[in-house]
């Protein structure tokens, strides 16, 4: 499973930022959300922080900007070296490895004084067992009182509605334009594979690029006992209405 997981982000490394209208406005917006949602809960500024699913950098970048000391790692290497690489033009100083979030084991215990985030749904790729060996590594490289933060589909909705499509939205001037959309297939009772399109206009000639993983429906009620059960605490939801994130976002803190 992660050998698909890991292909999917890999090939989408040099497109992901064309999901969004603008990545920079996004990577900024996303940035003060969070920030506002960490200091609520800790009440400090410039903190350690850990982003385990970071991507191409849509969360690590924006953080790192206003000021805070960001690690970030993923299970895709052509993810890490496009995010190193969108840092380095940012003249960002951040960490970046590969690493796998289930286990972490490229950081030592207690490495992380404050924060470690995982966002973008990237929660959904891992199966029961694998999402227990997540919470717990969560817990091991966070101090005591340090925070968890996530975000994920809001599936305890999707989960009644079952959609077989998202989109299509349509951005870029008469240079360069694109449309995004996703087909799903659903699998089983509470899986599905995801087809990611994405038609894209260069030089008056069309091209599509289809990438393809599978997610599960994980509800917030399994999310929080997975983080229970890896001794977290003051595990609060915040829905997209109330903190204005694109997704539910999980909050919790370690004991």
């Amino acid at each position: 499973m992660f050998s698909e997981v890991e292909q999917f982000y890999d090939s989408m490394a040099d497109f992901y930022h064309l999901i969004f209208e603008d990545w920079n406005q996004a990577i900024s917006r996303q940035a003060h959300i969070v920030d506002a949602l960490i200091k609520y809960k800790l009440g400090t500024s410039s903190l350690r922080i850990l982003d385990c699913a970071c991507g191409i950098g849509t969360q690590v970048l924006g953080l790192a900007a206003i000021g805070h000391r960001l690690s970030g790692s993923d299970l895709s290497n052509e993810a890490v070296q496009r995010a190193r690489h969108e840092a380095a033009k940012r003249e960002l100083d951040v960490e970046f490895r590969v690493s796998d979030m289930t286990s972490l084991e490229e950081f030592s215990s207690d490495h992380f004084d404050d924060v470690v985030g995982a966002f973008d749904n990237a929660l959904p790729h891992l199966s029961v067992d694998q999402l227990a060996g997540a919470a717990h590594s969560f817990k091991r490289v966070l101090r005591d009182g340090g925070l968890f933060i996530a975000s994920i589909r809001d599936y305890d909705e999707l989960i009644r509605t079952r959609p077989k499509f998202q989109g299509p939205s349509f951005f870029g001037d008469s240079g360069e334009r694109r449309i995004v959309h996703q087909i799903w297939d659903w699998t089983g009772d509470d899986r599905y594979d995801v087809h990611q399109y994405i038609s894209l206009q260069r030089n008056h000639k069309w091209g599509i690029h289809h990438f393809s993983s599978q997610y599960r429906c994980l509800l917030r009620a399994e999310l929080g006992e997975a983080l229970r059960l890896a001794e977290f605490t003051d595990i609060e939801w915040h829905m997209p209405k109330a903190s204005g994130y694109h997704q539910p976002i999980v909050t919790a803190r370690a004991l």
